[in-house]
């Protein structure tokens, strides 16, 4: 028998002769197809199969080509071969392929061998392997892995065709009709992962496994599986099994089974039923939640609509709708109606159950701006019966929320130097039951205008050329009712409109020195629908309030010179000192103004109580657009604001710019007072003090904090005098008679990956609106067990805030004060890596109550979590747990329990 020829440099162009001459034989009757193979030979050793060594003398050739040959370095060889027609039998498309070890070529037998990191591309196909076999004859390419010195398996081969991709202890592939079969193989669908003794691939789309084990766990041991005998895969579509049983940690449970099983693999959207899960509400009775229909109707539009229904005869049904037109527009419509019926558990109650009905709408819609530029239109709706936040179950964020909200709006742009804005606005107190309707607003806006600018203007331009004429105009109206007693008669009776005119003129002077100028001029005009006047009926002793319509008119022209600087201030420590220098920044503002009294006619004097006093009121209290102040002003306004900061020396940079730079550090961001004095009052010349302060503390600690201050004093009934309170032996200054500080922060523990938050946050969707951002939010807060981020080990946030205000009471007897302090509170901790619990309330500081709590314990369990959610205070105490896979197309193979009870 002949030896195999190795390939080297003394022998190349020899063998190079001989594989063409064998290749053109072979090819004689090439036809229309082209065959270029790209291949890395190297020394053969005993790499071939031994079945293939009995013959070698004459059945094996260890190149071909005849075009291109070039040396690697290490006495092999790349050959490049040209374009070959090949037979009408052949293969219908191009096959790349490569190997690093060396390829062989049986020419008697028209089979192809390829060692060592081996590829080949077909069409949409792609096999790699360490060992690839093709048959010409048969059309088949085998594919089989490689062990290493130890017998242990060093390498499997892979199929890929489209999105479909496995590893094989074994692959064979037919390129004639595209069928397949694989042995022990692992492969990736979705969200499920496949292992299966034999998969015999029918088809591109359809393929047939035996022996089958599929779970959605990606340990190569997983958790759990489904174990079934046969099984039928329709690529992004369908998983059908026969019999099928679960495993859990390897151990098989054949006795809970099912017949049959469907599972879809469709990663797209898609049409399909939503199971609901199972309630008990000593409230509402036994309940199914969230039986729903999910339909796609397009690419463009879908719908979800779910029901819950319970024993004591109560049902809520919500439907949803989402649109979105790429570049033109996106939306969400929400529908909700609740029929509640809730058992009556009081003993002084006659009727069993409380019936009510109550419906929320919710809609939300913008427009791209590139859809139509200069054009804008936007809808944000919120409208519903008051009780209906109430009667919401498990959902203490809702049940609180006593404001309700709507804004729809179109503007449009000419250019920049016009612009158009209408608005249709609603606010809705479920307290006293008070619904608020403005439609429409209109408001239109002229930016300034430079009439006396020449347009060839060369330089700075002469002073009069910097004149600037603006406008800005509004139209309201409003309607208000009571929702408990509506009737369209007393909504037309409670109809107000008003509009409002402001032309400011103003002129830019230059600079002079570090102080700047900014004279102003500006003339406003008033129109309403009615006027209102109040007065003493000494029968009934009270306040009688009467109202005319008709059209009446106000206006009033003011006149001003603002001056205004920047003055800093530096001081340096030594160089040994943590700290450079700190840096005081004052930016005061002085203006003088003057207005005359044109609203005199407008205000009159009424008794308002049966001791005589009076007070002074405008017959335009009350409206949409409100009042003009009574008497002229002319006077002075200032005001300082204060920036405080500090560079500190780097610790973590040792560089000189590190020591010399630093960073900086603001201990201050904001404090200072605005006030003015009127030097043509006859009383009360002076005004409030606004007195205002914000800061961050050590980068953590968030403070704002603002007060008005009142110069005057006032008599036993809280009524000002006209006399500045002023105690010089106790330093105090004035009254203060509003204000309110909140302070919030928020601390954690490093990641366990090291990871920042901007590193690990995740971009938003850009086709979620804000609405639908927010109900996400919402619902995350309502359900943090399936949000828990065991990445941070604890994390704790705090908030607290005090409001207080001096009010007039409705019956002008005496002011008031009203205070409200209120502090919330958010945190988890981990017990262990894998165990968290958490909780987040509020606390009402000035009743001294819990309103509302949140509990929370979570067990992470890498494909399956399990939660329990308690909510001990609230309208509703309610308690969940909830078993289930992380899947989303296992979601509803879950263990649910949950119960609520009212806390009435």
């Amino acid at each position: 028998m002949s030896k195999l020829y190795k390939i080297n440099g003394k022998t190349a162009l020899g063998i190079l002769v001989v594989a063409c001459l064998l290749i053109l034989t072979f090819y004689v009757r090439a036809a229309g197809n082209h065959y270029r193979p790209l291949l890395s030979f190297a020394p053969l050793q005993d790499t071939v199969p031994s079945q293939t060594k009995k013959d070698s003398s004459s059945r094996f050739l260890k190149t071909s080509g005849n075009s291109d040959t070039s040396r690697n370095g290490k006495d092999s060889m790349v050959i490049k071969v040209d374009t070959i027609q090949m037979a009408p039998d052949s293969i219908d498309a191009i096959v790349k392929y490569h190997a690093e070890d060396s390829g062989v070529l049986i020419v008697p037998t028209n089979e192809f061998f390829l060692y060592g990191k081996a590829k080949t591309d077909y069409k949409n196909l792609n096999i790699e392997a360490a060992t690839i076999h093709y048959n010409h004859e048969t059309g088949i390419i085998s594919a089989y892995g490689a062990t290493d010195s130890t017998g242990s398996i060093a390498s499997k081969p892979q199929f890929t065709q489209d999105e479909l991709k496995t590893i094989s202890d074994s692959i064979a592939f037919n390129v004639k009709n595209g069928k397949a079969l694989t042995k022990n193989t692992f492969l990736q669908e979705g969200e499920i992962y496949v292992n299966a003794k034999y998969i015999k691939k029918i088809s591109a789309d359809e393929s047939f496994a035996r022996d089958a084990r599929f779970t959605t766990c990606n340990l190569d041991t997983p958790h759990f599986a489904f174990r079934t005998r046969r099984m039928k895969i329709i690529n992004n579509k369908l998983g059908v099994t026969g019999r099928v049983y679960p495993e859990i940690e390897s151990i098989p449970i054949p006795m809970i089974f099912l017949p049959f099983g469907l599972f879809p693999l469709n990663p797209a959207r898609h049409s399909g039923v939503l199971l609901p899960s199972f309630t008990s509400s000593e409230d509402f009775g036994l309940g199914l939640e969230g039986l729903g229909y999910y339909k796609v109707f397009s690419d463009h539009v879908d719908a979800t609509a779910r029901a819950n229904i319970y024993s004591y005869l109560g049902w809520t049904l919500n439907l949803n709708s989402k649109y979105i037109m790429r570049y033109k527009y996106t939306g969400n419509l929400n529908l909700t109606f609740q029929n509640t019926r809730i058992l009556n558990r009081s003993a002084f109650t006659k009727e069993e159950f409380t019936s009510s009905k109550s419906y929320m709408i919710d809609w939300s819609h913008s427009r791209d701006n590139r859809a139509r530029p200069g054009t804008n239109f936007s809808a944000n709706v919120h409208f519903g019966s008051t009780r209906f936040n109430q009667l919401v179950q498990n959902n203490p964020f809702v049940n609180f929320n006593n404001q309700l909200s709507s804004s729809i709006n179109y503007s449009k742009d000419w250019r920049g130097k016009y612009n158009l804005s209408m608005n249709l606005n609603h606010t809705q107190n479920s307290l006293n039951h008070q619904v608020n309707l403005n439609l429409p607003t209109l408001n239109f806006n002229v930016t300034t205008l430079y009439p006396f600018q020449s347009k060839d203007q060369v330089g700075s331009g002469k002073w009069y050329e910097k004149i600037g004429v603006g406008y800005s105009g509004n139209f309201l109206n409003q309607l208000s009712f009571y929702d408990t007693a509506f009737n369209f008669k007393r909504l037309l009776d409670t109809a107000q409109w008003g509009a409002q005119h402001n032309i400011p003129i103003t002129l830019s002077l230059p600079q002079l020195g570090s102080l700047t100028l900014s004279p102003s001029i500006s003339y406003e005009e008033r129109w309403y629908g009615q006027k209102i006047h109040k007065d003493w009926n000494p029968v009934t002793k009270r306040v009688d309030t009467s109202t005319q319509k008709g059209f009446y008119t106000a206006r009033q022209m003011s006149f001003g010179l603002g001056v205004n600087t920047r003055i800093f201030g530096t001081y340096k420590f030594s160089p040994k000192s943590s700290i450079i220098a700190i840096r005081h920044e004052v930016r005061p503002t002085f203006s003088i103004s003057y207005h005359p009294d044109f609203a005199a006619k407008s205000y009159y004097t009424t008794q308002v109580d049966s001791f005589g006093r009076t007070v002074r009121l405008s017959q335009y209290e009350g409206g949409v657009v409100g009042a003009f102040s009574e008497g002229a002003f002319g006077g002075i306004s200032f005001g300082i604001d204060n920036l405080l900061e500090m560079k500190v020396k780097d610790k973590n940079d040792t560089t000189l710019k590190g020591r010399t730079e630093g960073k900086k550090v603001k201990l201050i961001e904001g404090f200072g007072f605005n006030a003015s004095y009127n030097l043509l009052a006859d009383s009360f010349p002076l005004s409030n003090f606004s007195i205002y302060a914000r800061s961050t503390l050590f980068e953590k600690v968030n403070i704002t904090a603002s007060a008005n201050l009142d110069p005057y004093d006032v008599d036993k009934t809280g009524y000002r005098v006209n006399k500045i309170y002023f105690d010089p032996g106790h330093l105090k200054f004035g009254r203060i008679t509003g204000g309110n500080i909140a302070m919030s922060t928020s601390f954690s523990s490093k990641p366990k990956d090291g990871k920042d938050d901007k590193t690990r946050e995740l971009p938003a969707d850009p086709f979620m609106t804000p609405e639908e951002q927010q109900r996400q939010l919402q619902f995350a807060r309502s359900n943090p067990a399936e949000f828990t981020d065991f990445n941070i080990p604890w994390t704790l946030s705090l908030s607290y805030s005090l409001n207080f205000n001096r009010v007039l009471l409705p019956d002008f007897s005496k002011y008031v004060t009203q205070t409200f302090s209120g502090l919330s509170f958010n945190g988890d901790f981990s017990l262990t890596p894998k165990w968290k619990v958490g909780a987040t309330g509020s606390y009402d500081v000035t009743n001294r109550s819990l309103q509302q709590l949140s509990t929370f314990i979570t067990r992470e369990m890498h494909c399956w979590q399990l939660s329990i959610n308690v909510n001990p205070i609230g309208l509703y105490r309610s308690f969940n747990i909830s078993f289930s896979p992380k899947s989303g197309i296992l979601r509803d193979l879950k263990i649910n329990r949950s119960r609520s009870f009212s806390s009435n």
